[in-house]
Parts: C-alpha cells; structure tokens; sequence
C-alpha cells in the first residue's frame, strides 16, 4: 500500500486480510502435521521465518525501519474526515462483527465438533470425523481473523515493521488468551483489553519495568484465576446472580 499508494481501504484491507488468509492456509499444512505443543511451536517457528524474511528483504521491507506513512483509508463518503475518536469506534464496530461472526461459528455444529476434539480427538476420530480438516479449518479462519487485526493495526500505528512479526508479538497474544480464559468467546478478549491497560498506564508510570508487571500478571493470573480473567469474572457473576436469586 505505501509502495504503490493506495489508500482505498476495500482494496487495502481486502488484500491484507486474502494475504493473510492464504498464508495461514500455507502454514497450516505444515504446523499441523503434529499435535499439542508441537504444533504451535512449529507456528511459532514459521512467525519467526517471516520475520526473518521481512528484515533481509530491504526493497521491499526497507528493512529494520519499515514502512511508515501509512494514513487513515479513504472510504469514499462524502464530506468524512477521519480523525482518532472516528477510528476508534470504527475499530470497535469491526470487532462487534467479528465477535458475533466467531460467536456463530463456536455455536454451530462445526464449532460443536472443533470443541469435541479439543475435548477427546481420538474419540471424534472414531465417531468419522476427519480431525485434521476441522483444525485445519479453524486454523485458516483464525488466519482470517488475525488478518483483519492486521490490517487495523497497520492504519492505527500508520507504520510496520520486521518486528511486528517476531515471535514476541505472538507470545504477548497467547498471554492475552491465556489471562482471560482459554477455550472461552469472550476470555481473551477480557484478556487482551486488561492487558492493554495494564501495559499503557504502566508504560506511563514505570515503562521500564513494565516486563517485570507482565510477568507478575502472568503468575497471579495462574496462582489465583487459573481458568482465566474472564472465566472468574463469569464464575463471580453466576454467584451474585444466585444469591440474589436473579
């Protein structure tokens, strides 16, 4: 998009999100060919491969500087100016949609035999469900989601560089999904907006530090909410509820 200066964004975040969606269909292939935490190391191996790739191929990367100026898309509405609050809820509409998009998914019957097989594989596996090709379509499409996460951030940040490929973006993620509440629609989405804070009132306060803090939640989050952030709050929640007989 800087390369070429294009600013539509149907053309630009149509073109992110395909990338990003074949990409995943590529790695899928190869990441799962073993199971459990083989495979996502394998993933995080092929992030790192990217990475990688970004750094050396200076033409096109301009190498540890990145591309930058890139500007808000142009929406072809007439008298529309973007400005930060627009952005904002922009960005917040999109994640509206895609929860509902992913609600729909995990309650329809091939989110009920993905949830089977995270539960027991072998025994879907004896009920004639092809395993691999439900996780590989659930691998294709959380490519298609981070693609559209991608493509956000890009506009927000109105740069990227090598290093919003390293295997520490993906880590800081799985925290994300980790401290709000594996197995969950609305865990790691808790996870992520806590976390967030916590690291820009931290970067604020003691940003060299904030490591340190990250780490700390990690551990308090596994000694005391060990099925996640969300997942407590929704178990606190019911109880209220109960006791108030609501």
């Amino acid at each position: 998009m800087v390369k070429c200066g294009i600013d539509s964004l149907w053309l630009g975040a149509t073109c992110g999100i395909l990338l990003a969606t074949v990409v995943a269909a590529i790695f899928g292939i190869i990441a799962l060919q073993v199971r459990g935490i083989y495979s996502i190391l394998i993933t995080f191996a092929l992030g790192q491969l990217l990475y990688s790739i970004a750094k050396k191929w200076r033409s096109m990367t301009n190498g540890d500087y990145g591309l930058w100026g890139l500007n808000y898309p142009v929406i072809n509405v007439p008298n529309f100016e973007w400005n930060t609050t627009y952005f904002y809820y922009f960005v917040f509409l999109v994640f509206v949609i895609c929860f509902f998009l992913l609600y729909r998914i995990v309650k329809s019957p091939f989110g009920k035999a993905i949830q089977g097989i995270r539960e027991g594989e072998s025994r879907m596996r004896a009920l004639g469900y092809n395993t691999w090709l439900f996780q590989y379509i659930t691998f294709v499409l959380a490519g298609l989601f981070a693609g559209v996460a991608g493509v956000l951030f890009a506009y927000h940040s109105g740069i990227m560089a090598p290093n919003d490929l390293a295997v520490m973006n993906s880590g800081f993620v799985m925290l994300m999904m980790i401290a709000g509440g594996t197995g969950t629609i609305y865990g790691p989405a808790i996870g992520a907006a806590a976390i967030i804070t916590i690291q820009y009132y931290a970067g604020i306060i003691t940003p060299e530090r904030w490591p340190l803090i990250l780490g700390g939640i990690f551990v308090l989050t596994i000694m005391y909410a060990r099925a996640g952030i969300g997942v407590y709050l929704y178990e606190r929640w019911k109880r209220v509820l109960q006791k108030w007989k609501l």
